[in-house]
């Protein structure tokens, strides 16, 4: 079958063995119940052919409904294919990167335009985003007159944006045709799927799921990029084990076999570096003796412990995954490479005060190193220290229930998934963490139920699918075998106040806002003089933006004699670097008073999940606001 688009092929994908209501696939597809119900209604009269129809069961969901099961088993097992002409803006710019990125001659928007059936216009708009995605990579299109544009820039920069626009959309759709029909050559992925796996097998190299197939996407993007004739320059690699120089030989011998042509070293050499910055390190922390790694490790959470006054240093678990993380991270910065980080703003939403942390130990150790760190490799970072204080936070509660987590994504992902569960339902003890080839090849499972990051065989026992960041109903789906208790928002009387809430109708700038509320806090004694500077700076780092118009501004460490939030409505909006806020806290935490601060910022977050700015916004008093607040908290 055709799908017209691709949301309608994610629904159908989405319906085949659950049964889901109109509001989990409104939240799962970014739309509205209404653009629901017209897709159920263009899916069945696709479907009505096939003899199947997806039925509304009240109170349940969406159910597939098969009438005929021989006609809808031909329609199942045929390979599903999509229209290879762009639809929308989105698929056009990811069309256009692709088409310069794998192009040998000037490509011109005309003929473009006839083979996609829009307009040259249509597409010169498009192209304003397509430079931006290749200038991040130093890549530049040059326009010639009679000739049409085309692509320059340096062969490893061509390779990483087409391998990191590929590792893109595979995680949205494995079957878009960018990546089975457009960008890579028939059949390589196949077959490095099995002998890239054999490879790291036998040189005893671990990497997860993900780095596995990010690698099989470059070497498959480097056999198309070496068959048409574009090899790397020169290059080598420092600092690399035995054990992935020997898999970067073998791996070059299977490259060079698919793309018919021989490999230089600095090929060899660069895919030293990409296994060396992905595998995951088996030694003991006290194996590991690069001094940059051990160095920056302790210096983020010393730097934790003085300025939050909060100590880490003793967590051993924490130590460990940092510094084995850390280890791979220095070869990745030191050699520029990218990894993307899909879960980055979700990492902001869910540990702000964990990210605002790491943000400035990092920027603090930025003036002694001559690294760059990513905004992408502190968000990694985050889900360490986010799930370092989850642990303390959680001290104490009793976990009955005996669960296996079966994840095959990071390390840093596995802890933070774990932690999560443990906030939202404590009385769960995870007795182990497998991934999914392990979890094939156990005979039964011991444990009560089992939790999963992806769709898994059925082993007599319940199984519930969750995604790195949970959804609500996956989360009710937990619930029901999990029983829990929800904590009263009490941080609402405590920390908020009459006194320190006001809505700004007039034009005021940021630094105008920052100056007048910092000043009314000095004078009442909450802050001192340096809390304004240290709010400003904090700003010019990273924007303290959290999403849907809320602001959470605050200085670098907890600098206040008593914490207190200052809360802020701008109904007209406030310019906030590339955004505007409407709702802003103005946050003053206390040394002392810590472990409360992470109440408070769970209520932000709770705030971003009820998608409640408006409301709050145009809420006229403090008693308006409060029981708006009070409402989102009951119904989270």
């Amino acid at each position: 079958m055709r799908f017209p688009n691709q949301r309608l092929a994610q629904l159908f994908e989405m319906l085949q063995n659950e049964t889901l209501p109109q509001d989990e696939l409104a939240r799962r597809l970014s739309v509205s119940t209404r653009t629901v119900r017209a897709d159920i209604t263009a899916l069945n009269a696709l479907m009505a052919a096939h003899g199947a129809q997806f039925v509304l069961n009240r109170g349940a969901g969406y159910q597939l409904n098969i009438a005929d099961r021989s006609l809808y088993q031909e329609l199942v097992q045929q390979p599903s294919r999509q229209l290879r002409i762009p639809r929308n803006s989105p698929d056009r710019v990811h069309y256009l990167v692709v088409r310069f990125l794998t192009s040998a001659f000037s490509l011109k928007l005309e003929d473009l335009a006839e083979e996609w059936f829009v307009s040259r216009g249509t597409l010169q708009s498009d192209m304003a985003e397509v430079r931006e995605w290749l200038a991040r990579y130093n890549l530049t299109i040059e326009t010639r007159p009679r000739h049409g544009m085309k692509l320059f820039g340096s062969e490893m920069s061509v390779r990483a944006c087409l391998t990191d626009l590929l590792w893109k959309l595979t995680q949205e759709d494995s079957e878009n045709p960018l990546l089975t029909e457009e960008a890579l050559n028939a059949g390589v992925p196949e077959q490095l799927a099995a002998e890239l796996h054999n490879c790291f097998t036998r040189c005893r190299i671990r990497l997860t799921d993900e780095s596995e197939q990010f690698i099989r996407l470059y070497c498959a993007v480097a056999v198309r990029r070496i068959s048409e004739g574009y090899p790397l320059p020169e290059f080598s690699a420092e600092n690399v084990d035995e054990a992935v120089r020997e898999a970067a030989r073998q791996i070059t011998e299977i490259i060079q076999r698919l793309a018919d042509k021989p490999l230089s070293d600095a090929e060899e050499q660069w895919l030293q570096v990409h296994i060396a910055s992905r595998q995951v390190q088996e030694v003991a922390p006290s194996a590991i003796s690069a001094d940059d790694d051990e160095a920056l490790v302790n210096y983020i959470l010393s730097f934790i412990n003085t300025n939050y006054n909060y100590n880490l240093l003793t967590d051993r678990q924490l130590h460990a995954d940092l510094l084995t993380h850390i280890k791979t991270m220095i070869t990745r910065v030191r050699y520029q490479i990218n990894i993307p980080n899909p879960l980055l703003e979700n990492i902001k939403q869910h540990y702000p005060m964990a990210y605002d942390m790491t943000l400035a130990a990092v920027s603090s150790w930025g003036k002694y190193t001559p690294y760059v760190i990513s905004e992408n490799e502190i968000g990694f970072l985050v889900l360490h220290i986010g799930v370092g204080l989850e642990r303390h936070y959680n001290i104490g509660y009793q976990r009955h229930p005996r669960v296996l987590l079966v994840c095959d994504t990071g390390n840093s992902t596995v802890r933070m998934i774990q932690a999560m569960l443990l906030r939202k339902y404590p009385q769960i003890e995870v007795t182990q963490i497998i991934s999914l080839r392990e979890y094939e090849q156990l005979d039964e499972v011991e444990e009560d139920f089992v939790i999963s990051t992806a769709r898994i065989s059925d082993k007599q026992k319940p199984t519930v699918v969750v995604a790195p960041f949970p959804t609500e109903y996956q989360l009710e789906q937990l619930g029901k075998l999990v029983l829990v208790d929800r904590t009263r928002p009490y941080m609402l009387d405590k920390f908020f106040d009459a006194s320190h809430f006001r809505v700004i109708d007039e034009p005021m700038s940021q630094q105008e806002l920052f100056s007048t509320l910092c000043q009314q806090l000095e004078r009442e004694g909450y802050v001192a003089a340096d809390f304004y500077p240290s709010v400003v700076e904090r700003e010019a780092i990273v924007s303290t933006v959290l999403g849907e118009g809320i602001a959470l501004p605050h200085s670098l460490g907890l600098m206040a004699n008593k914490t207190v939030v200052y809360t802020v409505l701008a109904p007209q909006g406030i310019r906030w670097g590339d955004e505007t806020a409407h709702v802003i806290f103005l946050l003053a935490i206390s040394k002392s008073e810590y472990e409360e601060a992470m109440a408070i910022y769970d209520l932000f977050v709770t705030f971003l999940r009820e998608r409640a700015m408006p409301r709050l916004r145009d809420s006229q008093s403090f008693e308006e606001f409060k029981a708006v607040a009070m409402d989102c908290l009951s119904r989270f």
